[in-house]
């Protein structure tokens, strides 16, 4: 039987974007950037595809309290050591206008292999995202969360929509990182798995046919990690303010909680047709909150904020248990009432119809909180 004492621990990893402060582009700071904050946090930044981005990973943590303490201590010292090398640090899905021409590759070995592997998909990879771990140590229950969880994804991406901009244009999406990413051969919602052996046959076939070098590849939006005993649940944009992020990894982790409550008593398991997923994952990604989404229990379209308030009262249980409800909730009616991180890049746009405007918006978003 599992326990919140051994399971459910909770980790954040977070994708930024490293900017010049007068021309607000993207700017290939991140080996300097990298040893100083790293003197700092240590290990827990880390390079990425391009040196125009880093990465934080949080430690393991246990209460949501944690989350927002490590989340804002990481930003703020990340934002500290950028400016000490004179530029800023944002959180967004993508740049508003910087082109993946002008970025450069990260010199590592890893990078390196991604790069040749993957060839254009790889050089137009300027997106950036927030990955949560949750701690589940029975692989077994893992896989049947992870199949469970697949019904609540869309809800999930539409509240951290947060990349409406791409090389200077409105793309129309609420999160165009999302119809980018997608782009990969082993991205996207993954299929039912019947047990743990199940899923690793599918790895072992994958590595055999030379489709992926090790399961550190698969990028689905949920997935078993190929590192550590956790789940990661990696369908969102980075979000604009911790606040954000701090609600998002709330409720991957009660989706967690109650999807293995379910598993353990043996809830019946509606298995949704993949081309039902896809469609709800598209209209989060294109609409955010905006316009109806996909309710794929019943097949039907219903509006946005309606799908969000069935998502929260179907984890209320688990939030109420682990005193995590009034937070989130806040959080959650926050959005639903400011608008996602898309619409307020939107509308920070229509003020003076300015890209600068809105980079300069996104890093103070970024920044809140933190100082």
């Amino acid at each position: 039987m599992m326990s919140a004492e051994e399971d459910f621990t909770i980790g954040v990893e977070e994708e930024y974007q490293i900017i010049h402060p007068d021309t607000r582009e993207l700017r290939s700071r991140g080996k300097r950037i990298l040893s100083k904050a790293r003197e700092a946090v240590g290990d827990q930044v880390t390079p990425e595809l391009y040196l125009s981005q880093i990465e934080i990973g949080t430690p393991i943590c246990r209460s949501l309290s944690d989350v927002r303490a490590e989340l804002t201590r990481l930003r703020r010292e990340v934002i500290s050591a950028a400016e000490k090398e004179g530029s800023r640090i944002a959180a967004a899905g993508t740049h508003p206008f910087s082109h993946w021409e002008d970025q450069t590759l990260t010199p590592k070995d890893r990078y390196l292999d991604i790069a040749a592997d993957y060839r254009q998909l790889a050089r137009e990879q300027l997106i950036f995202g927030c990955h949560v771990h949750v701690g589940i140590n029975n692989r077994e229950t893992a896989i049947q969360v992870m199949n469970r969880s697949r019904l609540w994804l869309a809800p999930l991406l539409a509240l951290a929509a947060n990349s409406p901009f791409w090389l200077g244009v409105d793309t129309g999406y609420a999160s165009f990182r999302t119809a980018m990413w997608r782009r990969w051969p082993m991205t996207g919602t993954p299929q039912v798995f019947a047990s743990r052996a199940d899923y690793d046959r599918l790895i072992e076939d994958l590595v055999a046919t030379k489709s992926i070098s090790d399961a550190t590849k698969i990028y689905w939006d949920v997935r078993l990690s190929a590192r550590f005993e956790t789940m990661e649940f990696r369908v969102t944009d980075v979000c604009l303010t911790v606040g954000e992020a701090v609600m998002i990894a709330g409720l991957s982790r009660a989706l967690a909680r109650t999807c293995a409550a379910e598993a353990l008593r043996g809830d019946e398991f509606r298995d949704i047709r993949p081309e039902i997923l896809r469609a709800a994952k598209w209209r989060a990604a294109r609409f955010g909150l905006e316009e109806e989404l996909v309710d794929v229990r019943t097949a039907r379209a219903i509006p946005a904020r309606e799908l969000v308030e069935e998502f929260l009262s179907y984890l209320r249980p688990s939030l109420e248990e682990y005193d995590e409800w009034d937070e989130v909730a806040a959080q959650v009616h926050e959005v639903l009432d400011r608008g996602t991180g898309a619409a307020r890049q939107r509308e920070e746009y229509t003020r003076n119809g300015r890209f600068e405007d809105v980079v300069d918006f996104i890093v103070a978003e970024t920044t809140k909180g933190t100082v």
